[in-house]
């Protein structure tokens, strides 16, 4: 279980990424829920701890039928055919899922509540937690159904090159719990026909309760709900090896700021969405809508310029970064929630296809103009401006002396480091450019 809680929280508490609301947060919290359940329920079911006296806690069908069953792993069999269903419709059909997760979810565990309210009206359990052959088969048929759903969904994917585990993370999970089933049955059957022999029973239960650790293990992922994180979490407190989705797919030129990098003149006069094409000025007009509590626009604006470098032909990776930008910007709630209007916002949230080009143009201009009106004016007579133009003059005459890491200027101006990264941004106080008409650009 540590091993679990390490891999869904260390992205948060090392890397301090901000939580999402969506299902890409919520499954896995899920999956670590019904791990535990499942592994509590069996060392319960199964009498591996003796108590001295009866306790009403130790009732046999609360943790033998509902604890292991839709808590147990029926939620972790639902999780897993929720992200496949959730893949099917974003790789396959190229569209957002018509249902969303928290529908999706009850909907497909609701026949193991069911079968769990029935088992515990007719109470067909034993002194030992044990069913009759005739409860046993339509127990696995249950399991049996779930598994076969999971592999047909999976089965639609296949031939998706993704970039991460996700495909790889299935067909574990379907191998597994194959094998989880067959085991279980197996250690049925021993315990029912040779209750004598106390060795078979102990290594029975003990079989039982290790494939269940390798089975919580094995499906636990996040690779399918949120593919960066899954990169971020094994790597624990070591340096990031992909600090943005647009690195994590292989985008040319995205990251860091290096002294090659072209110096162009910047002429206020020109359009702004012509000036944010030279990284340099755009990275310091972030800085500047961070330092306003306004950097949400900006922030769009670059990821959609690393979404545009991938090639038309490329539908896969272009699904990927369209993905991460709708549940980071557009979904409402989002962690950078962009202000447009809500018949742009639903027209990317119900597209036929998430590789479209043109995806996020009608945003980009809603924001565009936005930006134009609110931030560029005042930008232009910002600190940030200035010190643009500072560096911008260095280069040109070849003075520098050092690589610039990127923007650092002064913890009073700004935090952001250079790196298209939102993760690691901490607004800097309100006021040193926003709303300064007073300084003198010279």
């Amino acid at each position: 279980m540590s091993g679990l809680l390490s891999r869904l929280l260390f992205p948060f508490l090392i890397h301090k990424i901000p939580r999402t609301n969506g299902s890409g947060f919520w499954i896995p919290v899920i999956q670590v829920f019904g791990s535990f359940n499942l592994l509590l329920s069996i060392v319960m079911s199964i009498n591996f701890l003796k108590f001295e006296k009866s306790h009403w806690w130790q009732f046999c069908y609360f943790w033998a039928v509902w604890i292991e069953g839709p808590l147990g792993f029926g939620l972790l069999l639902s999780c897993r055919i929720a992200q496949a269903f959730q893949l099917h419709h974003i790789f396959a059909k190229r569209q957002l899922p018509p249902i969303r997760s928290y529908f999706f979810l009850p909907l497909i565990l609701s026949p193991w509540v069911a079968g769990a309210a029935f088992v515990h009206v007719k109470q067909p359990l034993n002194d030992r937690c044990h069913m009759g052959i005739h409860w046993i088969i339509p127990a696995v048929c249950l399991h049996s159904i779930y598994v076969a759903a999971l592999v047909v969904f999976t089965g639609t994917i296949w031939h998706i090159e993704f970039r991460f585990n996700e495909l790889k993370d299935l067909w574990q999970g379907i191998l597994v719990s194959s094998l989880s089933i067959g085991i279980w049955l197996a250690a049925y059957i021993s315990n029912e026909i040779h209750d004598d022999i106390r060795w078979l029973q102990v290594a029975s239960r003990m079989l039982l309760l290790i494939m269940a650790s390798v089975l919580v293990l094995v499906f636990f992922s996040i690779s399918s709900s949120q593919p960066l994180l899954s990169q971020i979490s094994l790597r624990k407190r070591e340096p990031l090896e992909f600090q943005t989705m647009s690195q994590a797919l292989g985008i040319p030129d995205s990251g860091l700021l290096f002294q090659t990098d072209s110096a162009l003149v910047i002429d206020p006069n020109e359009p702004l969405n012509k000036l944010l094409l030279d990284k340099r000025f755009r990275q310091s007009f972030m800085a500047f809508a961070d330092s306003c509590l306004a950097g949400e626009s900006v922030h769009f604006y670059n990821e959609v310029h690393e979404h545009d470098k991938i090639p038309a032909n490329d539908p896969v990776r272009r699904i990927y970064m369209a993905r991460h930008i709708i549940e980071k910007y557009i979904v409402a709630g989002a962690a950078m929630e962009v202000n447009i209007s809500y018949r742009t916002r639903q027209e990317i949230l119900t597209t036929t296809n998430l590789a479209n080009p043109d995806l996020f143009n009608n945003a980009l201009n809603e924001l565009m103009q936005l930006m134009k009106t609110n931030l560029a004016k005042d930008y232009w007579s910002s600190m940030f401006f200035i010190k643009f133009k500072e560096e911008a003059n260095t280069r040109f005459n070849g003075q520098e002396q050092e690589t610039m890491a990127g923007w650092n200027f002064s913890p009073r101006l700004s935090s952001v480091h250079g790196a298209d990264d939102p993760f690691h941004q901490e607004h800097a106080l309100k006021g040193f450019g926003c709303d300064n008409h007073d300084l003198n650009t010279q």
